[in-house]
């Protein structure tokens, strides 16, 4: 390899690198649509910058291309995923590269949706443009993971949360939970509450907490979606959710047995109830809810529990993500367990997962695991 391919190389490696983080600066935003990043360079130097914006316009290369304009002619653009190919509500951004005279098209990642699904690229490569696929795939692919779940598996990604005493529990006897962890971990979790579309909680967490389920401590930014799963809607009537719902939105899942003028007084009160099928037990099938919020359009949720919700999604094996807290206290066996039960017989029945993380936070530790396989 001469000097001169080695320097483009190294130049394409930190500008998708520059590409990929600014994808990241949407995630959690730009929902039903994935978050991408794109850099325009001219001669060496980044004459344009975007990412996909909130609610999902404009995309990454219009906003890129509006603060190159001209010096885009000729230039390279670093897209994270490939570009559009398809009318929807704005145009195809390949055809928007193609207009704005760019020369050369690296992206890391192919976009499986059907509408597009090799179609930008053949675009570029029909009007003559240059076009480098691969480049840095593996991060790519992490960061659109929602995304690419949604297009593939009709549902979407979850990152499970769990926040526990040294001896696995979540709560005394008494139910007193507030707080297991410290400051530091508990504002980590609002920042990953801020990176999802959604935050999910069951209804006995909803029931027994009151939560709010926004993000905090962050400034103003765009708040995720709430979601609870509650089978027969028998939310307090003065919950904090109910109470937010026409601030921040709140889905709620619910079974077809909900009583209609419940499913009518929250609806009044602002909240959208999604019915969702029930699994054999009785209880709301977690594979059902998550292929309806799919259909939604969420990309990444965030779960935060119960043990219930929890433990089924472990056993259906529809965890992508599994952050765990420990904190340097113990609570005893008659705490109560953070997850419910999981109906194992044997170690080989349990969900595994990699460890990608553990660090301090504060006085915790956290760990964060990936799904295997």
């Amino acid at each position: 390899m001469n000097q001169l391919n080695s320097r483009v190389l190294a130049q394409d490696d930190a500008m998708m690198g520059h590409a990929l983080a600014l994808g990241r600066r949407g995630l959690g935003s730009t929902w039903p649509n994935p978050a991408v990043g794109c850099v325009i360079t001219n001669q060496g130097r980044v004459v344009g910058r975007g990412w996909t914006q909130p609610g999902g316009r404009p995309h990454a290369e219009p906003m890129a291309l509006a603060q190159a304009g001209e010096r885009a002619r000729g230039g390279t653009a670093y897209v994270s995923l490939e570009p559009c190919a398809h009318h929807g509500k704005t145009p195809p951004c390949a055809d928007a590269l193609i207009a704005a005279g760019v020369a050369r098209v690296v992206v890391a990642l192919g976009d499986p949706d059907p509408r597009v699904d090799g179609g930008g690229i053949a675009r570029l490569r029909a009007a003559g443009i240059d076009v480098i696929e691969g480049l840095r795939a593996s991060e790519a692919e992490a960061d659109q993971i929602g995304f690419l779940s949604r297009i593939r598996l009709g549902r979407p990604m979850v990152t499970l949360k769990l926040a526990n005493s040294f001896d696995g529990r979540i709560a005394t006897a008494s139910g007193e939970s507030r707080w297991i962890t410290g400051p530091a971990a508990r504002h980590w979790v609002h920042g990953e509450r801020a990176c999802h579309d959604a935050v999910m909680v069951g209804g006995g967490t909803a029931r027994a907490d009151d939560p709010s389920l926004n993000v905090r401590g962050f400034g103003e930014i765009a708040q995720p979606l709430r979601l609870v799963a509650c089978r027969r809607l028998d939310l307090p009537k003065d919950a904090a959710l109910i109470r937010t719902a026409r601030d921040i939105p709140v889905w709620v899942l619910h079974g077809a047995d909900a009583a209609p003028d419940r499913v009518a007084e929250l609806t009044d009160a602002g909240l959208r109830c999604i019915e969702a099928p029930l699994g054999r037990d009785g209880h709301l099938d977690p594979a059902g809810m998550l292929q309806a919020l799919g259909a939604a359009g969420l990309t990444r949720i965030f779960c935060e529990g119960g043990g219930a919700l929890a433990a089924s999604l472990l056993q259906a094996d529809l965890v992508d993500h599994l952050v765990g807290f420990t904190a340097g206290l113990a609570l005893g066996a008659e705490g109560r367990p953070s997850l419910g039960p999981l109906g194992i017989a044997a170690l080989s029945e349990a969900p595994r997962f990699t460890l990608i993380e553990t660090r301090a936070l504060g006085g915790d530790v956290l760990h964060r695991w990936k799904r295997q396989g």
